[in-house]
């Protein structure tokens, strides 16, 4: 598993978070909090009943700053933002808890889930169970799995641990090969599958990677588009592809109004 080098220094660092936090907090402390956390809301379902109803599905990203772009949003309020996603018609949040590479926090996935009624994803880099039940103790309602630094075991493994405590899972491929891993995890209920349209080792944007590998993804598997959505343009395009699904952050977080800008780009001409 050939593993790009900014990812592979993000993991590592990651392996280091995993041994400090396991240093401070016993894992059944985790386990309670995770317990004890209020209700998930449903972020498979939240993507689903929009995508029914033949309506862009968007995941909006709430993220300060990038390892390639860096900081995206000098004025950065997460409740504020994700308030103005929901009033611009975002069915899911996305919030970067990556404090080393992407200037993000824990609590910031609290502020901006409790501005709003919208499920949350803990958007970071998930390799162990001890971080999938760190999410459901802040509250998430869905984690991000990346095939490209996971192993099919791994995948089963982290996948399982987020379904035992009601978390949807969003599975990120960004090729052939990923999926090919995917497919072979055979994970069960409770997923969807992300495609990065950006290129880890070039840092590429291609909209054509999610149309690439719409032939092998399975019937029933929902599709989310990630990366590279900046245009209404590029919205029809994959609505006409039947990809109702979208994860959209930097185009976003660059606007006075993100939530403005998201209902601009969603809203049919």
């Amino acid at each position: 598993m050939s593993v790009p080098t900014i990812l592979q220094n993000i993991v590592a660092r990651k392996h280091e978070e995993v041994a400090e936090r396991s240093a401070r907090v016993a894992i059944q402390t985790l386990e309670q909090m995770a317990s004890a956390a209020s209700a998930t809301r449903g972020f498979a379902a939240a993507l689903q009943s929009r995508a029914k109803a033949r309506k862009p599905a968007v995941i909006a990203e709430i993220k300060k700053a990038s390892p390639s772009k860096g900081v995206l949003r000098e004025h950065f309020d997460p409740a504020a933002i994700a308030l103005s996603y929901a009033e611009g018609g975002a069915a899911c949040l996305s919030v970067l808890t990556d404090v080393d590479f992407f200037q993000g926090h824990d609590d910031y996935l609290q502020q901006a889930r409790n501005a709003c009624a919208l499920p949350v994803i803990r958007k970071d880099f998930l390799v162990d169970t001890l971080q999938v039940l760190e999410a459901r103790a802040i509250g998430a309602d869905c984690v991000l799995l990346i095939a490209a630094c996971l192993s099919a075991a791994q995948l089963n493994e982290l996948h399982a641990c987020a379904r035992e405590s009601a978390m949807d899972v969003l599975v990120e491929v960004h090729n052939a090969d990923e999926l090919a891993r995917v497919h072979q995890a055979r994970l069960k209920d409770g997923w969807v599958l992300g495609v990065n349209n950006r290129n880890l080792r070039t840092f590429e944007t291609r909209l054509e990677t999610t149309l690439e590998l719409l032939a092998d993804v399975p019937d029933g598997i929902a599709v989310v588009t990630e990366s590279g959505i900046a245009e209404p343009a590029d919205v029809r395009r994959m609505m006409d592809a039947n990809v109702r699904r979208f994860l959209i952050g930097e185009s976003l977080m660059r606007q006075p109004d993100p939530g403005r800008a998201l209902a601009a780009l969603i809203t049919p001409a």
